[in-house]
Order: C-alpha cells, then sequence, then structure tokens
C-alpha cells in the first residue's frame, strides 16, 4: 500500500523540467485601440456590422502544403489581415502583452527570453475552421505560436491542440468584456480549430520567438516517466480487482502551486505542476483511470498552549493570538472538493473525503503551512483552543471503473443525485435493462448498500428519508436485487418512519407475491419495537392493497406488531440507548385495526383487548375515541365483534362524564392545588378560598412575583395575570375567572357530540 504511494510520488519527482505543450488562461483586458487599414477603429468587444467590413478588406488565409503556401477552404475557411495592415496600440496594451507572455513562457517551461512578434489578425465567421496541421517555422529562433482571442462572441471554435498522444481542448472564449483568453502551444504540435457555429471571432496571433542564440526549445519529454507510471497504475488497477486488496481507493497528489478556486483548470496549470499533470494525464489514460484536478481542503482543531515565550505584561496577561501555540489536534477533517476534468468538462462530485494513505507520498501533508489559524482564550471551563486550515491544489486518481466505490466515501449527500440521475436518463433512454447505463447504476447502488449508515440514532419524520430516495431510484430501474437487498439489510435492520412507506410500498410491488410478503414481515418483525406507527402503516397498506395475497406472512407480522405493543412495563421490549419509546396516537391505533382487521379478526380482538387493558399508555380521549370514530366511519363489517368491544367502551366512558354535573361557579372561590406553603403563596391560598374577592394585587419583588406566577401557572389555577409597572415594585394583579369550567364546558359539547357519532 505504502509502495504504491511513495512510488508514484518519486516518479513524477523526476519530472524536473516546468511546463506543458500547451499553456492557456484569461486575463484581465483594458481593450487595446485597434485599427484595420480599410475599415478604421475597431470596437472592442466585436460588433457584427464591423466583423463583416474587416471580412470584406481581408484574405482567405492559406495554409502551408510542403514548401507551398495554398488556399484551400475545404482545410482551412477563415479570413486574415496582415501585420502591415493592422495597428494596434493603447497605453495599457504592451504591459498586457508582456503579462500574457511571461505567464505562457512559464507555462511551457521556457526559461529564456522570449519575444512576441505580431504574425497576422485571424476572423472567423460561422462556418469556419482549420483542419489538424502543425505550424512551419516564420521567422529565426521561433518554436511556438501564441493566439489571443480579443472580446467578441461566438460558439464553437474550440481550439485542439495534440502531443504524444495527448490532446488539450480549449475554448478560448470569455463571457466577460473586459477579458480575453490566449493560448500558446509549441510549433510542432498538431493542432486544429473546430468550426465556429455562431458569432465571430477576432485572434491576434503571434510568433514566440526565442531571443539569443541556441537551440529553440521543444516540448518536454517525458515518454520513460509516463510508461512507468502507467505500469504502476495498471497494477495498482489489477489490484483493486482483488478483494483483499488492501489498497486505497483514489491516489492524491499535492501540487507545488497555489490555485484559487476560479484559477483551477489543466490548461491554467504553472511550471511544474503542468508537467506533472501531462505526465499523469497519459500515464492514466494508458492504465485506464481517470485523473480530475481538485481543491483539498484541511480542517484541524484542538487544544492549545501557552508559548514557551508568554510573559505578563504591565500587570496582565497578554492575551493576543501570539500568546499561544498550536498543541494536540483532537479533530481533523480532510477533504476533496472544486473538481476540473481533463477535458473541460463539468465534474459534479461534490465534497470526497480522504483516507490517510491516499496522499502521495505519504507524507505529503506533514509540513503544510496553515493558510489560516486562530486561538481562542480560555473561558469558563473550556481551556485554550485552536482552529486551522490548508488549502491546496491536487491531482486526484482512481481507476476508472473505480469512480462508484470513491463517490461512495463522500456517503449520501454525493450518490444519492447520482443514482437519481441515473435512474432518470435509463427511464428517458427507453434502454433495456443491463444496458451500459443501467448496469453503471445497478454498479452504484451496490456501493452504496455496502456503505449504507449502519443502525445508530435518528430522528422520527413524516416525510420520505434517504433510504426512501434511494427505494424510488431503484423502483424507477425495476432493480428487483437490489430493492431485495435494501429492504433485507437496511430497511429491516435499520430504522425507518412512516414517511418512507410510500417508497416501500412502491419497491415491494416489483417483486414476486411471496417475496413481497415476506419482506413484509421480515420488516415488521425486526422494525415493530422502534417504528411501530410506520409498521402499523405499511401492514395496513399491504393489506388493502394486496387482498388476495393474505397468507401466513401478514399473520405472523401482524402477530409481531400486537406483541410490540407497549402497555405492561414488564414485558418492554428492550431498547438501545437512542431508541424512543414507540409513539402512539389515534392513526397508530387506525392503521394498527385497520391492517388486523383485514387479515385475522381474531387478532383485531386481541389487540383492542389490549388497548384496554392500559388506559394509560392509550387515553380513551386522546387515542381510542378518535380512533373509533373514524375506524366505525370507514365501516369494516368483517371486524364487528372487536369494534363493538371498542365502541361499548368509548360509550360508557363517555356517558359517565356526561352525567357528572356541570355548572358554572356560584362565588369566587377556587380551587388551590398546589403544595407550596410559602407566606407568598399562603396569601395566594387564602386570595384562592376567598368567595367574595376576586382580584389580588401583590406588589412584591420580582422574584417574589416571578414565584407566585409560577405556582398559578404550574397548578392551572382558575386565575389570570398581569404585571403593573407603576410605582416600586411593581405589582402582581391576579385575577380570578372560570377557566376550569369552560374548558369543562367545552369537553361536554366534544362528549356529545362523539355520543351521537358512536351511538348511530
Amino acid at each position: 500500500m505504502l509502495f504504491l504511494a511513495t512510488e508514484l510520488a518519486s516518479l513524477l519527482s523526476t519530472v524536473r523540467r516546468p511546463g506543458d505543450f500547451v499553456a492557456a488562461g484569461t486575463i484581465e483586458l483594458l481593450a487595446p485601440s485597434l485599427e484595420v487599414e480599410g475599415v478604421g477603429p475597431v470596437a472592442l468587444p466585436l460588433l457584427p456590422e464591423q466583423a463583416n467590413r474587416i471580412i470584406g478588406v481581408a484574405e482567405a488565409a492559406p495554409y502551408g502544403r510542403g514548401e507551398k503556401t495554398v488556399v484551400d477552404p475545404a482545410v482551412r475557411h477563415c479570413w486574415q489581415i496582415g501585420p502591415d495592415r493592422v495597428r494596434l496600440g493603447g497605453r495599457h496594451w504592451a504591459r498586457t502583452l508582456d503579462r500574457i507572455v511571461a505567464q505562457v513562457t512559464e507555462g511551457l517551461g521556457v526559461t529564456d527570453p522570449v519575444t512576441a512578434e505580431f504574425y497576422k489578425l485571424l476572423v472567423y465567421e460561422p462556418g469556419s475552421f482549420f483542419v489538424g496541421h502543425r505550424d512551419t517555422e516564420k521567422a529565426p529562433g521561433m518554436f511556438a505560436t501564441l493566439l489571443v482571442v480579443l472580446p467578441s462572441t461566438f460558439e464553437g471554435g474550440e481550439l485542439l491542440v495534440r502531443h504524444q498522444g495527448r490532446e488539450a481542448r480549449l475554448a478560448l472564449r470569455c463571457d466577460e468584456p473586459a477579458e480575453a483568453a490566449f493560448a500558446a502551444f509549441y510549433a510542432d504540435c498538431v493542432h486544429e480549430v473546430l468550426p465556429v457555429t455562431a458569432g465571430h471571432r477576432l485572434a491576434l496571433a503571434y510568433n514566440l520567438v526565442r531571443v539569443g542564440k541556441g537551440r529553440p526549445p521543444k516540448p518536454p519529454d517525458y515518454v520513460e516517466q509516463q510508461g512507468s507510471i502507467a505500469a504502476l497504475l495498471q497494477a495498482w488497477r489489477d489490484s483493486k480487482t482483488q478483494p483483499d486488496a488492501d489498497l486505497p481507493e483514489k491516489l492524491v497528489y499535492l501540487l507545488d502551486h497555489a490555485y484559487t478556486p476560479a484559477e483551477l483548470g489543466f490548461p491554467t496549470l504553472k511550471g511544474a505542476d503542468a508537467a506533472a499533470a501531462g505526465v499523469l494525464a497519459v500515464a492514466a489514460q494508458q492504465a485506464h483511470c481517470d485523473l480530475h484536478l481538485a481543491l483539498l481542503t484541511v480542517e484541524e482543531s484542538g487544544a492549545a498552549e501557552y508559548a514557551d515565550d508568554y510573559r505578563p505584561r504591565r500587570g496582565r496577561w497578554d492575551q493576543g493570538e501570539d500568546a499561544f501555540e498550536a498543541g494536540e489536534v483532537s479533530n481533523r477533517t480532510v477533504e476533496l472538493s472544486e473538481w476540473r476534468r481533463l477535458d473541460g468538462r463539468e465534474a459534479v462530485l461534490g465534497t470526497v473525503p480522504v483516507e490517510e494513505d491516499e496522499f502521495s507520498p505519504p507524507d505529503a501533508c506533514d509540513d503544510l503551512t496553515p493558510d489560516e489559524e486562530h486561538f481562542h482564550e480560555a473561558t469558563g471551563n473550556e481551556g485554550a483552543s485552536f482552529e486551522r486550515s490548508y488549502k491546496r491544489a491536487a491531482l486526484v486518481l482512481w481507476p476508472s471503473e473505480r469512480l462508484f466505490a470513491v463517490l461512495s466515501q463522500a456517503g449520501l449527500p454525493v450518490t444519492l443525485p447520482y443514482l437519481d440521475d441515473f435512474a432518470r436518463r435509463w427511464a428517458e433512454s427507453g434502454e433495456h435493462q443491463r444496458s451500459p447505463l443501467w448496469c453503471e447504476a445497478h454498479d452504484l447502488a451496490g456501493h452504496m448498500l455496502a456503505q449504507w449508515p449502519k443502525q445508530g440514532g435518528y430522528q422520527r419524520h413524516r416525510t420520505p428519508s434517504d433510504a426512501a430516495r434511494m427505494l424510488v431510484s431503484l423502483t424507477a430501474l425495476d432493480d428487483t436485487a437490489a430493492i431485495e437487498g435494501f429492504l433485507t439489510e437496511v430497511t429491516a435492520e435499520g430504522c425507518f418512519e412512516r414517511g418512507d412507506n410510500d417508497a416501500i410500498m412502491g419497491a415491494l410491488g416489483r417483486l414476486p407475491p411471496t417475496r413481497r410478503l415476506s419482506l413484509i414481515e421480515r420488516v415488521v418483525a425486526g422494525r415493530a419495537a422502534v417504528s411501530l406507527e410506520a409498521c402499523a402503516n405499511l401492514l395496513a397498506r399491504a393489506a388493502a392493497e394486496w387482498p388476495d395475497h393474505r397468507t401466513p406472512h401478514l399473520v405472523r407480522a401482524a402477530t409481531r406488531l400486537i406483541e410490540a405493543l407497549p402497555g405492561d412495563p414488564a414485558h418492554a421490549v428492550p431498547r438501545l440507548s437512542w431508541q424512543d419509546s414507540p409513539k402512539v396516537d389515534a392513526s397508530v391505533v387506525i392503521d394498527l385495526l385497520t391492517a388486523l382487521c383485514a387479515i385475522d379478526e381474531a387478532l383485531a380482538k386481541r389487540a383492542v383487548d389490549h388497548l384496554l387493558a392500559w388506559p394509560k399508555t392509550y387515553g380513551l380521549d386522546a387515542v381510542l375515541v378518535p380512533a373509533t370514530r373514524t375506524l366505525l366511519e370507514a365501516v369494516m363489517p368483517s371486524c364487528a365483534a372487536a369494534m363493538e368491544t371498542l365502541r361499548t367502551a368509548c360509550l360508557v366512558h363517555l356517558r359517565a362524564r356526561v352525567a357528572e354535573l356541570l355548572a358554572p361557579p356560584t362565588d369566587w372561590v377556587r380551587r388551590a392545588d398546589f403544595s407550596c406553603r410559602c407566606p407568598r403563596c399562603s396569601e395566594l391560598a387564602r386570595f384562592l378560598a376567598d368567595p367574595e374577592r376576586k382580584t389580588w394585587v401583590f406588589k412584591a419583588a420580582e422574584a417574589d412575583r416571578r414565584h407566585v406566577e409560577e405556582v398559578i401557572k404550574g397548578a392551572s389555577c382558575d386565575v389570570d395575570v398581569a404585571t403593573d409597572r407603576q410605582g416600586r415594585p411593581y405589582s402582581l394583579v391576579c385575577t380570578k375567572n372560570q377557566a376550569s369550567y369552560e374548558r369543562r364546558a367545552k369537553q361536554r359539547r366534544g362528549d356529545l357530540k362523539n355520543l351521537a357519532r358512536l351511538a348511530e
């Protein structure tokens, strides 16, 4: 494992010459003054009218064929104007051109002085192109061509540059009108301009010429290193097919230069970074590995310590950040983001974590200097602490077929959108199962299932969870093997809630009847103790949607559901520390009895007896009465005995309460159901017992007023309270009301309504 990471870094360290065969980028542009003979001053960004006028005075651009220069629109179709007819200037242009030349010469790995000689002005209109070719030497010492695309609006026209089996594809287009795109490439590289599809592109062509004697520079040649690295990567890829291979999923090679997210891209890499990327690009292609650029972020925190030279100053301790130094790291995250593909296309990979064994070399992060570091003074029981972060650009490699294993390291926030997208694209394609797209989705689902978060703490929800989202995608793919694996290994062994049941039922519907019912039994048996509401709803839906398949599987599932019902503490189901007791409300009872009445009436009667045996768990007012009303309105003749038992119990309860005397209070005596007997509360009790007094003004300090107010609220006394802020101290104004009577009157109205409905 260490050999792989160490050997890759060792081979890349021999790529000593910086630079690559092509260098490109963009630059902020103070528009130069551009004047064309026969046209006059040209405005930038280029206007369509002026583009047509320039073409009107231009000539068809030729190309070199051997020692001849010919015009052939089948090979090259664009327009040119020679340097003698173009005047280019402006106060800032010379400085801008010098900056461009400096950047491309560094990117090409050229250290000798270089000058840029203006060669011609090129205009591309819709349909313009130039097939693959090499530039001829147009001036002594010329070694490369520089193209500067001035602000203009166009589509297409990408520049392709090839060298030793590699290809760079450059758009050379800026959306910002105050920027210019540029590219330079060695003259002996084959390059091609793809057709412009819309608009006009205006470009300046320069010859890059080495100043002084000696041979002109040549593109770097790392054939030997490329071969060695390709063999190393191929061996890594082959080893990953072995089930017990202890090898990293990816390799991360840190770059030398600093890049912001806006600057990060293969065409804009500098010096030795560009050389390393160029070598890896060829080797990765030969070994069937993927190569990306990414931004590595390392965040660390831990305890801080006082620095050795820490001294008190002028009778106080100096608590500035210089007084501390970082101690032991207690928390560390290492992640890759801001992904860039070699071909320039968008790479939506999200944030992917990095394992310690994935760095090349293994000690790549040991001597990094933090980009930010902050210290926090000790507060209360917390000691001094520090936080720091590092950001570095990195080249990232993995075997092409291991993409999903790499994505799975990032977890569900990355893999779920990928699987959603696969399911959507496969459905839209109309392709059959086992098509390449479907197989990729199935492969990703397998990686996700293998790394699905294990059972642990969770929050109750009635909205679809990540598990539901996964099942929806698998259902859309009709991936029955993955559906069965997920329901068996995740749903039946982990946690799910009622909000997941739409997805679960949809997924079960893809399976054969016997298998789907067997899985329902397994899910209910495994999760009823902690997901009672979800299991009751799932069983009710299954019994309703598949009435012809009420097999022993559903009977056994219903039995397990009854056994999981809370009630007798002596028979409580053991739970983990993070698991709540099953929540029981009217909806649970409704789903429970709906399922049982459809499956087995005897089980329904057994469940009703259990519900009535534990009134503290299944409150008549909060749970059983509303549930019974709903169930009776649904008309379930197959369960008449069980429902009659439940209805009778509810009627007895309601009639007993309706028979109680209900009348408004005849005086101002109010209940004083509190235990505190402090002087303040004793005065409150005397006030509540006085049949003549309606109001009591309690003038006291804020703490005493708050205590009395809390006692009133805690005991639900029939008293309204308000604070009179006139004078000092303030007064608590207590006014008796008849809230208890009003609550009972409201309850009586509800009881009568429920009696009428249940007695029908």
